[in-house]
């Protein structure tokens, strides 16, 4: 069974700080995230709400992916994720970001 690999990303609030980041487990990655369980920049600006991901079978293209992802713009990475989730739910409860 081949395994399957996340490029996500969360964001702080609507429209707020965004992170880029890869999981090969995104229930366990984003508990992590929430629970505030490592140190860094997540923890640090209460980055936890996910309102993006991407699948992929090949680790080597999820990294890719994820490089590319942060080399973009915040207009473009906005778009992205305006463009399929538009309402800005928070993926994991389903409930709409605000806009603090």
């Amino acid at each position: 069974m081949p395994k399957i690999y996340y490029v996500y990303i969360l964001a702080s609030q609507r429209n707020g700080t965004l992170y880029i980041g890869v999981t090969n487990n995104l229930e366990r990655r984003m508990s992590e995230h929430q629970q505030g369980i490592a140190d860094g920049f997540t923890k640090k600006y209460h980055i936890h709400h996910l309102v993006y991901y991407e699948t992929t079978n090949d680790i080597n293209a999820a990294l890719q992916r994820e490089k590319q992802l942060k080399k973009w713009n915040r207009k473009w990475k906005l778009a992205l994720i305006e463009k399929s989730n538009p309402d800005w739910k928070d993926l994991i409860t389903g409930f709409p970001l605000s806009r603090e």
